[in-house]
């Protein structure tokens, strides 16, 4: 059947049997293919039924489906021409796993990060009906992704503004953990009026004390009742604020889920339909590991264990360190936006489960929370992927930047991050964080180094950030010296080789000492380098050894507040200096130490920058893209 499917057109032609062959069919491919290339596949699994259905009531390209944070798109993908090209999923040049307008016509909209999804709908529906035109939009989001702010912000808009477009919220109580907070339970528990709850308390407590059958009674009318909240009360929260409510519906029924479609099309009014779906549906080991799935690499398909056996990295250790640190020190507390594993936060909650806080898919929340902690006396720390904490900029600006609060951010997944692409590159952290006053901003070479830095971090008294990469250590590169964290001062990691003729002239006191010192100079090298680039530093050292060049290498540590004396007497000592950095090329290492050689007028520089350009970085792995824009 799958073979058959070249574009929605050839989906609507199905009958029901054939489209519930054809979603088996849709699970057991993408399985393979996950399998195989790695890739987000809990989510797929739980969306095949509800895409069919989508492409077999709308018209795409002309109706317009948002995908909220997209990952979730390979069936979408796959019924839109794009069958053979998902073999290629995340790889270099191949197809992207996420929307991309770039990709096909039918992705109207690129996404790759939460909440997204509703804003831009009402955007194009507005623009629709300013230009006259007639078609339907269609946002797809998740009930995770509702705890994220902008999603609420645009429902109240979309509410109030009455424009004709439809929600569908994909329910399947996960977003990467398992969903926290008060909307979570609104989908699941009546919120009732005090004097509803008063009353059910008092009849509760009559007929529990009934002799012999009064407990029985009061416990089959709990399950009732719930099962009756469970239809009620959302559609009292999304009416009240403008939508039409629809549901909730099995959203592995593809006759109901075309039916509720159709009827959704027929509403002049902004629709919410609530679908209810289970991730990793039809893979059972996903089923009872839906987190465990959300992103994979490649794992063995009958057991689910990981094709590659997974080594210590850098979130790992961060987590490890923590709870070390923790032992020690009561007011230290851990703040996660629903990446509690991702962030290796997983043995801190275990540990002090009353010192952790999982706030749902919202940084902006993240980042003042920990600002009011850390007002009153606490230690936050605030593990965030790198591409995430571009959403709280504004946060660490005003929140706890300006009040010089004791916060300590944590960016994860700095760097290339690889195959998700364009929007979770961690390209840009060292940039934005650079502008921000009264910042501290440190990256470490190697594992031991980070935990040096987290423990200079929780006693610093001062907002402070740590970056470090995804995944572990360069293996072929060991570390044997670690000097003392000391605020703004570097470490040199390699020395200058003495020469014979330095040497001798240094004895003979001869008068051409200067002359000498010259030409050693123009031999001198000096590389300067930021966080995982240290090791890259030292390789790059030896490549120039054996073209006779004399080489030391330094680890800067800080990019902020950066070592000028450090880069003023390598400037001195060396005629040629190199910066390496894991970011854009724009406001990090490079540009510092620009800097400090056009305001020191440091003479006769020649400087020569790895960094990735000024660009937004596509999919393929970290080692493909690192050949392609930073060995050049």
């Amino acid at each position: 059947m799958l073979e058959k499917i070249n574009s929605p057109e050839d989906v609507k032609k199905l009958n029901e049997q054939e489209k519930k062959q054809l979603a088996e069919e849709i699970r057991n491919y993408i399985l393979e293919i996950v399998s195989e290339n790695g890739g987000h596949l809990a989510s797929n699994l739980g969306v095949v039924e509800l895409t069919i259905a989508l492409h077999s009531v709308f018209d795409v390209p002309k109706d317009k489906i948002v995908w909220d944070v997209g990952h979730q798109t390979y069936v979408h993908k796959i019924l839109t021409g794009r069958r053979e090209a998902l073999k290629t999923l995340r790889k270099l040049n191949g197809i992207a796993g996420f929307p991309k307008t770039r990709e096909s016509e039918t992705d109207c909209f690129n996404t790759g990060h939460s909440s997204t999804s509703i804003s831009a709908t009402l955007g194009m529906a507005r623009a629709r009906d300013l230009k006259g035109e007639d078609h339907s939009v269609i946002a797809v989001i998740g009930d995770g992704a509702l705890t994220g702010g902008m999603a609420l912000e645009a429902l109240n808009d979309v509410g109030y503004s009455k424009c004709k477009m439809t929600v569908i919220l994909n329910d399947n109580e996960m977003s990467i953990s398992p969903n926290i907070g008060g909307l979570n339970k609104f989908l699941s528990k009546l919120r009732t009026k005090k004097l509803y709850t008063k009353s059910n308390i008092s009849v509760k407590k009559i007929i529990w004390n009934m002799p012999a059958i009064g407990k029985p009674i009061v416990k089959i009318i709990q399950r009732i009742k719930r099962s009756i909240k469970q239809l009620i009360i959302p559609k009292m929260f999304f009416e009240d604020i403008g939508f039409t409510y629809l549901g909730p519906v099995d959203g592995h029924n593809i006759v109901e889920l075309e039916n509720i479609l159709r009827l959704s099309k027929q509403v002049e009014a902004p629709v919410l339909i609530h679908v209810l779906t289970k991730k990793g549906k039809g893979y059972e080991i996903a089923e009872k590991s839906p987190d465990k799935f959300h992103a994979t690499g490649p794992f063995d398909i009958a057991t689910g264990n990981p094709k590659k056996a997974k080594s210590p990295d850098y979130s790992k250790i961060f987590g490890n360190k923590l709870v070390e640190l923790a032992e020690k020190n009561k007011n230290i507390v851990a703040i996660t936006a629903s990446m509690k594993d991702g962030t290796g936060l997983t043995e801190f909650q275990k540990r002090f489960p009353e010192r952790f806080f999982d706030i749902g898919i919202a940084e902006q929340h993240a980042i003042t929370l920990a600002a009011g902690m850390a007002k009153e006396g606490l230690i936050p720390v605030v593990p965030i992927y790198a591409s995430f904490y571009q959403r709280a900029y504004d946060q660490v600006i005003h929140d706890v930047a300006i009040q010089n609060l004791p916060v300590v951010m944590c960016v994860d997944r700095a760097g290339l991050v690889g195959a998700d692409g364009e929007t979770h590159q961690g390209l840009l952290d060292m940039a934005f964080f650079r502008l921000v006053p009264n910042l501290t901003i440190m990256a470490p070479k190697d594992f031991k180094e980070l935990e040096d830095m987290l423990t200079f971090a929780v006693e610093f008294k001062k907002p402070i950030v740590i970056r470090y990469p995804r995944g572990g250590e360069d293996a072929t590169i060991q570390f044997e010296k670690h000097d003392t964290i000391r605020l703004g001062k570097c470490e040199i990691i390699k020395e200058f080789e003495p020469k014979k003729e330095e040497t001798e002239a240094q004895e003979e006191q001869q008068e051409t000492t200067s002359q000498t010192n010259q030409t050693n100079q123009e031999n001198k090298v000096t590389i300067m380098t930021i966080g995982k680039t240290a090791a890259k530093g030292m390789k790059l050292a030896k490549e120039l050894e054996e073209q006779n060049k004399n080489v030391q290498v330094i680890n800067m540590r800080f990019l902020k507040p950066i070592d000028r004396s450090a880069v003023i007497e390598a400037s001195k000592q060396s005629q040629k200096l190199i910066t390496i950095e894991d970011g854009t090329i724009v406001n990090g290492l490079a540009t510092a130490v620009k800097e400090i050689i056009a305001e020191e007028k440091l003479a006769n520089i020649d400087l020569e920058t790895h960094a990735y350009p000024d660009a937004f970085i596509e999919h393929g792995s970290v080692e493909e893209l690192e050949a392609k824009y930073w060995d050049k």
